[in-house]
């Protein structure tokens, strides 16, 4: 599997029927912020009461719109026309990744076949979206985070990291932090946060530290105080080095 850091090319497909329209220009910032995005498109019948309100933001966003009309009641084109869209685009092998914006579990399949030719597969969309695509992705992006990204910008004060006394569902994070503490843990018992960080993305594809309510791994094993202690070294530069280990091992 290519490195994400290599990935510069990226293609973002909206499934308009299962987007959330007021959220695209912070999904286009979180994208961009891993590539150069080259290719915006939007799938959907236009001519649908529905989607009236998607002009203005398509075309200030320089997003290309694709139409697809309901041959039948009940039955979703739009999701066909995108996929036969990103099958194309694999072909023309000049995408690295791709960025599918739905909350529908009809993407999966999809998702599957992009990352087994290699690409990164971004996913995005609501926290109700079904595991099975959330799981199908290499990095999956909750947009009820982003709004709060998005909110945290007009906020002067900068937010610490999540309080331990707060209630913030880290808990069910714990058996991965241990899982990534047996695996890397050095000979004194403790394990670098960023390698932690790392499987903890390759096992859980949505796992995101602004979903509780941090800013980076650091802060979410800092919210766990009661199984896990931390220490801080000095690194090269300006750097720090933090890490963790379970407090039963502690001596």
């Amino acid at each position: 599997m290519k490195d994400l850091d290599v990935h510069k090319k990226v293609a973002v497909l909206i499934d308009a029927d299962n987007a959330q329209l007021a959220r695209l220009s912070a999904i286009l910032d979180e994208i961009s912020a891993h590539g150069h995005v080259l290719i915006k498109r939007a799938y959907g019948d236009w001519s649908a009461d529905t989607l009236k309100n998607w002009k203005k933001p398509l075309n200030e966003l320089a997003i290309q719109p694709i139409q697809q009309f309901a041959y039948t009641t009940g039955k979703n084109a739009t999701d066909a026309s995108m996929i036969i869209d990103a099958m194309d685009l694999l072909y023309t092998d000049r995408i690295d990744a791709f960025a599918l914006v739905s909350s529908d579990s009809d993407f999966t399949k999809l998702a599957s076949r992009l990352r087994e030719s290699e690409k990164f597969v971004f996913g995005v969309g609501e926290k109700k979206t079904p595991v099975s695509f959330r799981n199908a992705c290499d990095d999956f992006v909750f947009t009820e985070n982003l709004e709060t990204a998005q909110a945290n910008k007009t906020e002067k004060a900068v937010p610490g990291p999540a309080s331990a006394s707060s209630t913030n569902g880290a808990e069910e994070l714990i058996p991965a932090f241990l899982k990534a503490w047996e695996l890397y843990q050095n000979e004194d018992g403790w394990v670098n946060v960023g390698p932690a960080g790392s499987f903890l993305k390759r096992a859980k594809p949505d796992f995101d530290p602004r979903t509780y309510g941090g800013k980076k791994v650091t802060d979410v094993v800092a919210s766990l105080p009661v199984v896990f202690e931390m220490s801080r070294q000095r690194g090269k530069g300006t750097t720090s080095i933090v890490r963790y280990r379970p407090k039963m091992i502690a001596i």
